[in-house]
């Protein structure tokens, strides 16, 4: 008597900051809804925040091939990680990883494949060391990922690193980009001056370990960023395109009758208020601008005065979101500013994003440019002001405005005069220009994403390959 075949068994390990940690999850909940067990791997440091603030673990109870598991960081409670990410990095390196290996080898269940974030090589180490197939996630764009790959090729032609002032000085060597790369549009950690910085050390062998593995997962379509994942395609053939994935994953569950997950579903690790939603019910359509810097970014006390200023000044509507710990110091707010948030603003602690971003109301988003909230705007056809803060940011920031002329980009500058003016053009000069352009790159991107569509087939072809290892 045959017996049956063993059901496929993934361990999702991501990257242990918000943005990664949010997508994986879309990605594990596909996986489970194409019967493939799923271990999700999280730092313990994470886990607390989402039993917190999340409905993860009740969510997952409809999959009975799921299950969450800790790993430790290594670091102590009390470290603020996201803020010194390399010391996190260090320690999942060195104290993580013999952990890793342990979980692996001694894991009840076979693991038929490990899907990792790729930044965290020590993971296919293991992989490798114990034969297990490994398939790695980048979280952040295409075009970002290029840029890592071609940080080899910058030093080489000597464009990096660079000396002085001037930040927009073309950039050449980073191919399908030459009419309009710049210096200032390079990672945050490419001023620096300095080629033993960290992060160029960290990042520069990208071109080198992300084609270890089986294939790569991106969280981006084709007709976003087509010409620059042909260049990524020359080191990884296998790509499997399958974003976005927030949207993605509300067309499957919305197309499966046994499902009753709620579309939209919180992986946040901050409470969210949900009181801007009604709020924002009682908005005129596509006249109010959301504003989010995302989980990291920090302001100075002035920053966020000439922000507040450029908003009130320019009498457009606003929800904005300020973290407890964005800005350093006391805040005294001035009386002007008071009246007039009062009037047209609504500013909570944190928001329920995907949410806000598909609201009626909602006209704009000036945005840091994190991949996952770029993504969630394409996908909603909602033009952007970007105002990067670190890393990937200033690269998508620059594609936004220039390759897919979706808004603005705002980097290197903090003028309340700037703001106003931008904010001006985005909702009310050039609103129809904007909205035109947007409204095509959405529509684009639920067609990936529909039967037959680029996005759909990949993830089709990647479940395929997960089941026959």
């Amino acid at each position: 008597m045959e017996t049956a075949p063993a059901q496929p068994h993934v361990l999702i390990f991501p990257l242990p900051l918000q943005g990664p940690v949010n997508s994986m999850f879309k990605l594990a909940e596909l996986l489970c809804l194409s019967n493939i067990h799923v271990t999700f791997l999280v730092t313990q440091h994470i886990h607390s925040r989402l039993v917190r603030f999340t409905d993860v673990e009740s969510r997952f109870k409809r999959y009975p091939g799921f299950r969450l598991e800790t790993i430790s960081d290594g670091l102590p409670e009390d470290h603020p990680r996201g803020d010194k990410f390399m010391e996190l990095f260090d320690s999942l390196k060195v104290n993580t990883k013999p952990l890793f290996k342990k979980l692996l080898m001694s894991d009840g269940r076979k693991i038929s494949c490990v899907i990792a974030d790729g930044i965290m090589g020590f993971t296919g180490d293991v992989a490798l060391e114990i034969g297990v197939p490994f398939i790695y996630v980048r979280t952040i764009s295409a075009c970002c990922l290029w840029l890592f790959f071609c940080l080899p090729k910058l030093i080489q032609s000597g464009e990096l690193p660079f000396d002085g002032d001037d930040l927009d000085t073309p950039i050449k060597s980073v191919a399908g980009t030459e009419d309009f790369l710049r210096r200032r549009d390079l990672p945050s950690f490419c001023r620096s001056g300095d080629l033993s910085h960290p992060n160029i050390q960290l990042y520069k062998s990208e071109c080198e370990e992300n084609p270890r593995a089986y294939g790569l997962i991106l969280n981006t379509f084709d007709d976003l960023e087509g010409p620059i994942l042909a260049q990524l395609r020359k080191f990884c053939p296998n790509l499997y395109t399958i974003g976005p994935l927030h949207t993605h994953l509300k067309m499957k569950l919305a197309g499966d009758m046994a499902s009753s997950a709620p579309a939209i579903s919180s992986n946040s690790l901050w409470k969210e208020d949900m009181s801007c939603i009604a709020w924002l019910d009682s908005q005129p359509e596509k006249s109010v601008i959301y504003v989010s810097f995302g989980s990291l970014a920090l302001m100075t006390k002035d920053q966020l005065l000439e922000f507040w200023y450029g908003l009130v000044n320019s009498k457009c509507r606003f929800l904005w979101v300020i973290r407890p710990d964005a800005v350093a110091g006391e805040n005294e707010v001035p009386a002007d500013l008071k009246e007039g948030t009062k009037e047209r603003g609504y500013i909570v602690e944190w928001a329920p994003q995907e949410e806000v971003l598909a609201h009626k109301s909602v006209g704009g988003f000036l945005t840091h440019s994190g991949w996952n909230s770029t993504l969630e705007s394409v996908i909603e056809g909602v033009p952007m002001i970007c105002w990067p803060y670190f890393m990937d940011q200033q690269v998508n920031s620059r594609f936004v405005s220039e390759a897919w002329k979706l808004g603005l980009d705002m980097k290197d500058t903090c003028d309340r005069v700037i703001v106003e003016k931008m904010v001006k053009d985005l909702m009310v000069d050039r609103k129809d220009e904007f909205s035109k352009s947007a409204d095509q790159m959405a529509m684009l991107g639920k067609k990936c994403l529909g039967e037959g569509g680029s996005s759909y087939c990949n993830l089709e072809r990647l479940i395929h390959d997960i089941k026959s290892m």
